[in-house]
């Protein structure tokens, strides 16, 4: 992303006035004697073959685990539904999807004819205000007769658009039973979820082609000096699949999460509050594992060098900033058409993160506040510290820069445990270990990492209203 030094548009890069030579020696100094036969050695391949049959296991177990895309369908479909009073009729089509009431219905029988267990009550009582709106009255009383005691919840405690159903359905006009205000804000949320991606995807794309260009003119600027923690690939298997999998992911949930329970027993009056508290205890606790070994390997290597072991360089922000804007412009455009070339070859993958439906679902302030904490300040922070702080620099001592951006990519959409997701996080990690390299920051990878769960996470909030 930076041109030469000549050219108007370049992007700020980490400058070291320690020479490169300096550099490099620091990186590629003496590594320690062990071997895979010594008992670090062991120690580590007995945690690369529990990581492997642990990551096996969890990426197998992900095809039992629901998808959240039905879920965001559905509810995209109730926004659209709930704002069409808010458009103009010759709008409705090109914004809407022309009907937006009958492919909801459509959408909810075909979830209820595919589920294995009934729909949740709300799903039931809209289907079957739908049914009845649509002069079906048999399949509506059928599926009404799946709520409690087989009948709507009190008008309170419907949703806005469950009110307008059943407004039409007392022979109201629907101009007298739209809520103007309700009807406006869905619009709102609905432009904002499907034209601000669009946007900044178009974005992304000029970005691409400008950096494909410089490519072709030979105008990029090298890569900033690649500077990592002095381990050998034997300490880096011990902390990632040592500490992190199996010790954090591993035996950290099956000694704490017993005693967490039963600490997080008084919240059991507000599960969505308790859940959100235990998400975020379990990350952290899982956290410590990986880092005290990876404290303790760098205490032995004496004075770090300037600038720290991982180079995280936040300061100045107007460098790290713009690098991380940048970095998700054009990450953006990448991950999207490897999402759509999966869903027309895997068209109904599962094993979505449990925590989108948990964002999704979630009404408590505190509950999202908690899940906000781990999944745009933890997450990004403990995963660039692993997998661009820690592996890419080492490998790319071993095997190349871009083999290890390609490992780490590899190691980070694994450890994610979805077959759905595997392909866009591997992208993603694409995209994080680029940035590693180009900006020489790992505040910038970090950053990029907050930002694109930060969008994520918005999207859910909008969708759940």
């Amino acid at each position: 992303m930076r041109a030469r030094s000549g050219s108007p548009h370049r992007w700020p890069r980490s400058l070291d006035p320690a020479p490169v030579a300096a550099v490099e020696n620091r990186t590629m100094g003496t590594q320690p004697a062990d071997t895979w036969r010594s008992p670090k050695g062991l120690l580590a391949l007995i945690s690369l073959l529990l990581c492997g049959l642990l990551w096996l296991n969890g990426l197998a177990g992900s095809l039992a685990r629901p998808s959240v895309g039905d879920a965001l369908e559905l509810r995209q479909l109730e926004l659209a539904a709930l704002a069409e009073p808010a458009v103009p009729a010759p709008w409705r089509a090109p914004l809407l999807g022309g009907d937006p009431l009958g492919q909801l219905r459509q959408r909810l029988a075909a979830a209820g004819a595919a589920a294995t267990t009934p729909l949740p009550d709300p799903q039931l009582t809209t289907w079957g205000l739908l049914e009845q709106l649509l002069g079906r009255p048999q399949q509506a009383r059928q599926i009404l007769a799946g709520l409690p005691n087989g009948e709507l919840p009190p008008a309170p405690q419907l949703s806005p658009l469950q009110q307008r159903l059943q407004c039409e359905l007392a022979g109201r006009p629907r101009s007298q039973c739209s809520q103007p205000v309700v009807a406006g804000s869905a619009l709102r949320r609905l432009l904002l979820i499907t034209l601000a991606p669009i946007v900044l995807m178009l974005l992304g794309v000029l970005l691409l082609l400008r950096q494909l260009w410089l490519w072709r003119q030979g105008r990029l600027a090298p890569v900033a000096p690649l500077q990592g923690p002095e381990l050998s690939p034997i300490e880096v298997a011990l902390v990632v699949a040592g500490g992190f999998v199996v010790l954090g992911e591993l035996v950290t949930p099956l000694l704490l999460g017993p005693l967490l329970t039963r600490a997080l027993t008084p919240l059991a009056a507000d599960p969505p509050l308790q859940q959100a508290l235990s998400v975020l205890l379990l990350y952290a606790t899982l956290m410590l594992g990986p880092l005290l070994i990876l404290f303790a390997l760098l205490r032995q290597r004496g004075p770090a060098p300037r600038g720290g072991w991982l180079q995280w360089n936040w300061l100045p922000l107007r460098h790290t900033i713009p690098w991380a804007m940048a970095g998700l412009l054009m990450v953006l455009p990448l991950v999207a058409l490897t999402g759509w070339v999966l869903q027309h070859l895997w068209p109904n993958p599962a094993g979505s993160n449990p925590l989108l439906d948990m964002v999704l679902t979630n009404a408590n302030p505190l509950a999202l506040a908690l899940l906000a904490s781990t999944a745009l300040i933890l997450a990004p922070l403990f995963e660039e510290t692993l997998f661009r702080g820690v592996l890419l620099p080492v490998l790319a001592r071993h095997w190349g820069q871009g083999a290890s951006v390609l490992a780490s990519a590899a190691f980070f959409a694994l450890a994610h445990l979805s077959l759905g997701e595997l392909a866009p996080l591997f992208v993603l990690g694409l995209g994080l270990g680029w940035l590693r390299l180009q900006s020489g920051r790992l505040g910038a990878s970090a950053l990029l990492h907050s930002l694109w769960n930060g969008i994520t996470f918005a999207n859910l909030l909008l969708l759940a209203g």
